[in-house]
């Protein structure tokens, strides 16, 4: 029997997997007890990877819709399509006028990170969209204006921390989210068993709340006055620890200043969270030997996602625990986008701004809640083609019935996705690229976000079918068709020296570890179970972007928005109804809903809501009730709990697949509803323009 070995990328844990292979088969696929990150770790999804492999629903031929109806069509024919009616559309009504979305599966494919990018620029348009601004922009926000670097994001450092508080995150569902930290549940039971604490803030009582030593239930959208009130005591109490980052980190009076009116006291009844608690909280965090706070989606997903993020990392600097074992850490990655860039404090944001909503860029991208009124505009600069690639925006990202209108008013649409879904169903085209399994792989993002140094390379299980193409072949051969037409000469041919491997290695040998360490492409094949590189080490200020290696503790734009704190804190309504979303272990979104085994059970589309709110509206379990937001309105079963706090409603992601024309026959089986056909687009950060999903003001009555 012939075992393979390779990385899972399903998500961001990127767990070791073992694949058992007889004639050519997958016989079982087990853990890789020898993985160096995941250890032995796996999860439900981990082996489910086989069954998007052999999905009848999976598509194997590009696709052309006529009417309601699709039928295959040739590679060549598609791409002379396409290409062809991006420089009629361009030549028509200007650059801005064709638009990306690239989902989150992206960043999971090194094919589409080493060429869709390339692709997506050669269209020259401003209008460039992607999941970043549904969950994750706040975290770049706050490292690039703080360390110079979108990508200097600071990761806990779980396996040598003594106190881990975790706010807005549910690491043992995600397996860590922006902390790729495979084997989570070993690792905060270890972190227990050294004496160590886990104290969890969340409106709801997670996976993770249950493990920990302490949960607190804390107010949706609220969170930010919780993380005011901590540094707020830290200065009243003497608490600052900043120890070698003093030498250089820079606005300490000016963090002092913004934080000194908040105190545990005024916070107590905006948050829920006792003064006595956040003393405590604070007490204990600050006389431990090291500690480390991380908030996750339940903190970037709200109105004030880029100064929770910013305060995150605020409190771990001036407790001394930044850059420091047990911390929040830099990881070397193999694979470093950081270190050969240029200092970039002076660029990436606000270069250019979305034409119908005038929110800000940044780092290339536009605001993802913009994309459905830059469709939709009345502007002559509208966007009328779309490319959607390895996402579902109609149901991931705000205001998904709007969605749905404005990709039914474009002109031409193309997804390069490997189903008919929600969103790819308005499509005109669907180019389908090789599946997971089919193409090599190395996770270039995810390994810089890791609680561990490591590396390793994933052969591919099964040889491409002949009737796909790799996604790195379908960009390559769009962007050199489309050089010709506007070139008005043959197209080029493609080159066979630059591939993903040659890329990566590459990469590799210019690397961290490719200098010290002679790394290369060949080593890692060597070495299928990966390499490891060990824990993080302390890298600053050397490794900050900013142009004098300072930490900015306040940048301007940050002490600016204070002001829009002031204005909620005086409008806050304790009374209103707070909807949250959840995410489950069998899922990722909307990912994976077309397998049985991860489907199986009870139905996991439920509103989950608290006893006494259960009474005053007279509904037991699994009773029906409408929820009513200002832009619609869902029906769908409650499940009473103690886990949720009072006054606050959780409604799990990736769900609503009753759509008409989808080709999604398990996920159909098991539609749900969106949580996403309840948020307002128009309701975002306005600081970094990410989408404020979380604390969704609802009403709700029995159906």
């Amino acid at each position: 029997m012939e075992v393979i070995y390779r990385a899972c990328n399903l998500c961001e844990a990127i767990c070791g997997l073992s694949f058992e292979m007889k004639e050519g088969k997958i016989e079982t696929i087990r853990a890789d007890k020898d993985d160096p990150l995941s250890e032995g770790h796996i999860c439900p999804k981990g082996p489910e990877m086989k069954t998007i492999y052999e999905d009848p629903d999976r598509l194997r031929k590009p696709m052309k819709r006529f009417g309601t109806e699709w039928k295959e069509i040739s590679y060549e024919e598609a791409f002379e399509e396409i290409t062809a009616k991006i420089v009629e559309t361009q030549k028509k009504f200007g650059n801005d006028s064709v638009g990306a979305y690239l989902g989150n599966p992206n960043t999971h494919n090194y094919g589409n990170t080493l060429f869709g990018y390339r692709f997506f620029k050669k269209l020259n348009s401003i209008n460039l969209f992607s999941a970043t601004s549904v969950d994750q922009l706040p975290h770049h926000f706050a490292a690039h204006f703080m360390f110079g670097h979108q990508f200097l994001l600071p990761i806990p450092d779980i396996d040598r921390t003594q106190y881990f508080l975790v706010m807005g995150a549910n690491p043992i569902a995600s397996k860590g989210s922006l902390m790729t930290a495979p084997n989570i549940d070993k690792r905060l039971k270890v972190l227990r068993a050294r004496k160590g604490k886990l104290v969890v803030l969340d409106p709801r009582r997670t996976e993770t709340a249950e493990k920990a030593d302490e949960h607190h239930f804390i107010r949706p959208e609220t969170d930010v006055f919780f993380l005011l009130a901590f540094i707020h005591v830290m200065f009243q109490e003497n608490r600052l620890k900043l120890e070698r980052l003093g030498e250089f980190t820079e606005g300490i009076d000016e963090l002092k200043t913004i934080t000194e009116k908040y105190s545990p006291e005024r916070v107590e009844k905006i948050t829920g969270i006792s003064h006595n608690v956040i003393r405590k909280i604070v007490k204990d965090f600050t006389e431990s030997e090291s500690a480390v706070i991380y908030g996750r989606v339940g903190l970037s997903m709200q109105s004030f996602g880029a100064v929770c993020q910013w305060l995150i990392n605020c409190i771990n600097i001036i407790t001394g625990n930044l850059d420091r074992v047990g911390g929040a850490m830099f990881p070397s990655p193999a694979i470093d986008l950081v270190s050969g860039s240029l200092e970039s404090e002076d660029i990436g944001f606000d270069r250019w701004r979305s034409n119908a909503r005038n929110l800000p860029e940044f780092y290339g991208e536009l605001p993802v809640s913009a994309l459905s009124d830059e469709i939709l505009s009345q502007n002559d600069n509208r966007i009328k083609f779309l490319f959607t690639c390895a996402g579902n925006p109609v149901l991931s990202t705000p205001n998904g019935n709007k969605m749905e209108r404005a990709l039914e008013s474009l002109d031409y649409m193309v997804s390069i996705d490997l189903y008919i879904n929600e969103t790819t169903r308005h499509a005109n085209i669907i180019l389908p690229p090789s599946s997971p399994l089919e193409h090599e792989h190395y996770d270039i993002v995810f390994h810089m976000l890791a609680v561990r140094n490591t590396a390793k390379f994933s052969r591919a299980i099964f040889p491409k079918a002949d009737t796909l193409k790799h996604d790195w072949e379908i960009f390559g051969e769009l962007m050199r068709r489309l050089e010709g037409k506007r070139q008005g000469k043959e197209p080029k041919p493609m080159s066979s020296r630059i591939t993903p491997e040659t890329t990566l290695d590459f990469l590799l040998r210019t690397g961290t570890y490719g200098k010290s360490h002679g790394l290369n492409l060949a080593k890692l094949k060597e070495n299928p179970h990966g390499i490891d590189f060990g824990y993080h080490k302390e890298v600053l200020p050397e490794k900050l972007k900013s142009k004098d290696k300072k930490i900015r503790l306040v940048p301007e734009i940050f002490q600016k928005d204070i002001p829009r704190l002031e204005e909620r804190e005086r409008t806050f309504n304790g009374n209103k109804f707070l909807l949250i979303g959840r995410r489950h272990l069998k899922s990722n979104n909307s990912w994976m809903h077309n397998s049985k085994k991860l489907m199986s059970g009870k139905n996991r589309c439920t509103i989950w809501i608290h006893p006494m709110d259960a009474e005053k509206l007279g509904v037991k379990d699994l009773d029906n009730i409408r929820v009513r937001s200002s832009v619609n309105q869902i029906v769908a079963p409650v499940e009473i709990t103690e886990g949720i706090m009072q006054g606050v409603l959780s409604l799990p992601y990736g769900f609503g697949h009753h759509r008409k024309g989808i080709k999604l026959n398990v996920a159909s089986e098991s539609p749900g509803v969106s949580i996403n056909d309840l948020t307002d687009d128009t309701r975002i950060d306005e600081l970094c323009g990410n989408a404020a999903f979380s604390g969704l003001e609802v009403e709700i009555e029995r159906e």
